[in-house]
């Protein structure tokens, strides 16, 4: 992920234990055994699958695993009963928390996310209580290579079909409409640019800047929290936070 990323506080970071690669494997493997589900193990038909490998390739997971885990959801591996469930709730400050999962016990996963924002002083709430807030797009995060030119750069994602490219020092980052995703990765990809994420995101339409230290430390907690559980696939908030704002 590259570390300046304007959204990058939106998509919370992982902390270290899930910045370990087997787990960033593990989960990952759990979408392509979704993808493979929906729509059968081979990437040339299966679209969702495509989109997949390239975000394990994006995270440098080695083909070996990528071709593994297809091989495990077409096989006997592909019984197991994924689910992808999203929770919405709020954290301390009113900051607005989305987060999604895969898991094979909606029971549990519901239990234990309740139990994560209960505990650290926020609340889960329905569906829809707080997407409607942000703006489900795909976002690919580009390495800005010594020489490359700007301007070409951008007229090739817009001609690919971008919505929107913003520059940075060391990346572009190309917004698309979730429709438009595969087929600009796929064009990009094509045209020889480095990844450095490829996924589909939600970015919020406003921002909640937090300044109270104590408020800070228990979205904090939170956040750590559900990043570190095991079912958790992705977190998303519309908190400016101060030790993110650097990164």
């Amino acid at each position: 992920m590259s570390g300046h990323s304007k959204w990058a506080n939106i998509k919370h970071k992982k902390g270290k234990a899930d910045a370990e690669r087997g787990k960033i494997f593990t989960k990952i493997g759990r979408e392509i055994a979704i993808a493979v589900r929906d729509g059968g193990p081979d990437p040339n038909v299966n679209g969702k699958l495509r989109d997949v490998i390239a975000k394990a390739k994006s995270n440098n997971m080695p083909n070996e695993n990528i071709k593994r885990s297809i091989a495990k959801a077409a096989g006997e591996g592909g019984n197991v009963n994924y689910e992808e469930i999203q929770y919405e709730g709020y954290a301390p400050g009113g900051v607005a928390v989305i987060v999604s999962t895969v898991t094979d016990n909606r029971n549990r996963t519901a239990s234990d996310i309740r139990h994560i924002f209960d505990k650290n002083g926020g609340s889960l709430g329905t569906n829809g209580c707080v997407s409607y807030m942000f703006d489900k797009v795909g976002l690919i995060v580009i390495e800005r290579q010594p020489g490359m030119d700007e301007d070409e750069f951008m007229m090739a994602a817009l001609d690919a079909g971008a919505a929107d490219v913003e520059s940075s020092e060391d990346s572009f980052e190309v917004t698309t409409a979730v429709e438009d995703f595969s087929k600009v990765r796929e064009n990009l990809e094509a045209a020889g640019y480095a990844f450095l994420s490829a996924d589909l995101t939600m970015i919020p339409q406003t921002q909640n800047e937090v300044t109270d230290p104590a408020v800070i430390e228990k979205i904090q907690k939170m956040l750590d929290m559900l990043d570190d559980h095991d079912d958790v696939q992705d977190v998303y908030h519309n908190a400016i936070l101060p030790e993110e704002e650097d990164e």
